[in-house]
Parts: C-alpha cells; sequence; structure tokens
C-alpha cells in the first residue's frame, strides 16, 4: 500500500537517528536507558504529559501546514516564525478589544490572526510573482521584522505594554479563550482547530481544482503555464495561504495557551514547521502525525532535563538527530528538482 511505503522510510529514519543518539548518549557519559527512559515518559507517560506534548505539537501542526502548501506550490516558505508573531499579536489584540459573545468571539480572533499572517505572506508572494524576488530570502527577512515589531509593540513605553514585571499585553477575555480539555494542563481546543484546518487543506489541495493548480506549478511552472494555469497568480495565494496558515497557528497559541501575547514566546515553532512539513512529505494529514512527533520531542526533551538525567543541550541533540535523518533525504531531493528546473529554463531560454 502507498502509505506504507511513505511511512516506512520515516519510521526507518527515526529509528536510525535513536540509534545514532543513543550512541552519542553513551560516548558523553550519561546512562542511555535513563534518558531514554524519560524521553518516553516525557512524551506518553500519562494523560498530562500527552497533554504537554500535544500542547507542543499544536502550532507545530499550523506551521507544518503553512510550509507544506507553499511548498506543494514549489516555494520554500522559511517566514512563518514571523507570521505566527504577527497572527499571535492581532488575534489577541482582538481578544482584549472586543467584547463578543463567548463562540464568536474566538473564530473572530483566529480571522485577524489568518488574516495578518496572510498579510505577511502575501508580500514575499507578490515579490516572487512579480519581481522574481527569491522568497528564502524575502519570507526570512520580513519573519524578523515581525518578531521584532511585536517585541516593540509590547515593549516598555510600547502602545500595547501590558504588564510592569513583563513585555506582554493584557489578558485576552475570558470570552475569547479557547476551553481546556484538562485542568492543570494547557491543551486546549486549538489542538481540534489545528486537525480540522489539516482536512481543510487535503480537501484543498487534492479536491479542488485550485489545488491542482497549485500543485501543477510545484512540479513543473513551464508546463503548468503551458496549460493555461497563470503561475504568477498561484505563487501569491500560496504563500498568502501559507501566512495565514501560520497566523492562524499564533492566534490559537494565544488564545489556547499564553491567554495575552508574550514576546517572544516561540521557542522556535516556525522553524519546527519546515522540519515538520518535510517529515510529512508535505501531505496535510501527515502533518498531523510529524506534528505529533515534534511535540513529543520537544515534551520528552524538557523531562529529560527537569529530571535531571542529562542536561537539555542533550535533548536537544536528540532532537536535532531526528530531524535531520527524516528531513534530509526529502530535501535533497527538492534541490535536485530546483537544478533540473533551473536547467529546463536555460533550455527554454
Amino acid at each position: 500500500m502507498r502509505w506504507i511505503k511513505e511511512i516506512g522510510p520515516v519510521a526507518g529514519a527515526i529509528i536510525l537517528a535513536l540509534a545514532v543518539g543513543a550512541i552519542v548518549t553513551a560516548l558523553t557519559g550519561y546512562s542511555v536507558p535513563q534518558v531514554f527512559k524519560y524521553l518516553a515518559i516525557g512524551a506518553f507517560g500519562g494523560r498530562y504529559q500527552l497533554a504537554q506534548t500535544l500542547t507542543q505539537a499544536t502550532p507545530i501542526l499550523f506551521t507544518s501546514l503553512s510550509f507544506l502548501i507553499a511548498f506543494r506550490a514549489g516555494l520554500f516558505n522559511i517566514g512563518a516564525e514571523g507570521q505566527l508573531y504577527l497572527g499571535a499579536f492581532f488575534a489577541a489584540w482582538a481578544g482584549f478589544t472586543f467584547n463578543l459573545p463567548p463562540v464568536i468571539h474566538p473564530v473572530v480572533c483566529l480571522l485577524f490572526g489568518a488574516i495578518a499572517g496572510a498579510v505577511w505572506g502575501f508580500i514575499p508572494g507578490w515579490l516572487r510573482a512579480k519581481r522574481g524576488a527569491n522568497e528564502f530570502v524575502t519570507t526570512m527577512m520580513l519573519s524578523y521584522v515581525a518578531i521584532n515589531l511585536t517585541s516593540w509593540l509590547v515593549a516598555p513605553g510600547g502602545p500595547f505594554h501590558g504588564t510592569q514585571w513583563a513585555n506582554q499585553t493584557v489578558r485576552v477575555l475570558t470570552s475569547a479563550q479557547f476551553p481546556r480539555f484538562l485542568r492543570g494542563a494547557q491543551l486546549s481546543w486549538g489542538i481540534v482547530v489545528g486537525v480540522l484546518i489539516a482536512f481543510v487543506v487535503w480537501y484543498l489541495l487534492f479536491r479542488t481544482p485550485r489545488g491542482y493548480e497549485l500543485r501543477a506549478v510545484g512540479q513543473n511552472p513551464l508546463a503548468a503555464e503551458y496549460g493555461g494555469i497563470n503561475v504568477p497568480r498561484n505563487l501569491i495565494l500560496a504563500l498568502t495561504l501559507a501566512g495565514a496558515l501560520a497566523g492562524l497557528g499564533g492566534a490559537a497559541e494565544i488564545l489556547g495557551t499564553h491567554r495575552r501575547f508574550i514576546e517572544l514566546f516561540s521557542p522556535g515553532y516556525g522553524w519546527d514547521g519546515i522540519a515538520g512539513g518535510l517529515i510529512a512529505r508535505a501531505h496535510p494529514l501527515g502533518a498531523i502525525l510529524a506534528a505529533v512527533l515534534m511535540g513529543a520531542l520537544r515534551a520528552g526533551g524538557q523531562a529529560i532535563d527537569r529530571a535531571g538525567v542529562a542536561p537539555a543541550d542533550l535533548a536537544a541533540v536528540i532532537q536535532g538527530l531526528v530531524i535531520l535523518f527524516v528531513v534530509a533525504p526529502e530535501l535533497i531531493r527538492y534541490f535536485q528538482r530546483l537544478v533540473r528546473r533551473e536547467k529546463l529554463g536555460d533550455i527554454e531560454s
């Protein structure tokens, strides 16, 4: 079956990465059984540990979807971190500014987050389609602009500085907050929204004409253009949708986890989304499992550090090995396609 062919190499890469991680752990003098025991317990040892894994997985799911929808169109969106921040800030702003009914208020906040992220994705999309600007550069530059802009907005003296002891906004209204599943845990309805959005993205990509056009542009833009597909329009659409998805992730994180915008709240969810999208082989439903894997590595790594069996740096090495072993083959194939595309372009010209 096709899904077995897709999952098999990923599972093998994960096992190989963990084996190399075990060798590194042993060489550095730490107990391999203890490290991997707490890695597993921290991720899946109980309902609260599972809740922490899914809490970590929620924003990664959104940023993975953000990356893969652009990737399907032949683009490399590395600006999801900034789009996440901008979506988070505007969702928080809508959360403490408007006074709306409990069901409507979170929806409005999500829309504000999605629109903010979409605008931040539209800019590099337009530059790529109309001016040929490399999206690697523009998305990264705009990401730093967004992160520093939101930091200024909540800094002391900034227009939305909410408390004296931290750089953050005031708390969003209760009507805007996502309900949580467990008392004492941060897992909220954000994960449900993320899974639903993953199915929406799957339907868009594989069951609609617009999704076919996006994928056709990603496979071969020259052939797509000869087939009557408007390539520039689809490039703009892909990065705009990518920005909207990352903005939704920031909004869900604020409404469900932090309940306010906090400066530099993300430990790198946008970068994790690149790995998640590649682990999922750019498939929206695979992104759900990839996000859970990334969330488990983050939660398990924190457990290793808290238990004192190994430093946080070693946990980060194990996480990095898993990402490297799983992502590297897909990344190599992507750059090989880019080289072939450039050669075809030279021949055509």
